[in-house]
């Protein structure tokens, strides 16, 4: 038996006394089985409203899973796509950085700190990064990849430059 059904049965009983409602103590029963009967009411759509919030709120919560899972399917396919192109980036960048250009602090670097390397290597900072590289002549200064940062730069260098930076070194 619910909340209503019980103040209800309680109201039948009342009635079923015949209690005289002109008397101070049937009026103020009469007035109390009334309150008891709203308040019956009232609980009963409270309750109801907090059913109603209650599966509102499942239904939220799997939405909130569901997109949940959808993000993560979406970051994991980004960190492929990243992994991918970090991979393919570094790739390229050895591939036009072995032992043409060097920053000397590179891992596994021989660079421009291999005695027995007779290249001239002439230094220049990056643009992007501050990095020092390294290069030689046989790279077009025009054309770099910095070895730090991955970026592409370039720089001017004519012929007197590196006679004079040649001279330099010796």
């Amino acid at each position: 038996m619910n909340i209503t059904e019980k103040a209800s049965y309680i109201k039948g009983l009342a009635e079923g006394l015949e209690l005289d409602n002109t008397t101070k103590e049937g009026k103020i029963l009469a007035a109390l089985l009334d309150l008891v009967d709203e308040m019956s009411h009232a609980i009963a759509d409270l309750q109801s409203d907090v059913e109603e919030i209650d599966s509102d709120l499942q239904d939220l919560n799997d939405y909130a899973e569901e997109l949940d899972d959808d993000l993560n399917d979406v970051e994991e396919f980004l960190d492929e796509l990243t992994d991918d192109n970090d991979a393919d980036d570094a790739d390229d960048a050895d591939d036009e950085w072995d032992d043409e250009t060097c920053d000397g602090n590179c891992e596994g670097c021989d660079g421009c700190d291999d005695p027995d390397d007779d290249s001239e290597y002439y230094e220049i900072v990056c643009p992007s990064c501050g990095e020092t590289v390294c290069f030689d002549e046989s790279l077009d200064p025009e054309n770099l990849i910095c070895p730090a940062c991955g970026e592409k730069f370039g720089c001017i260098v004519d012929e007197d430059d590196y006679k004079k930076l040649e001279k330099e070194d010796q």
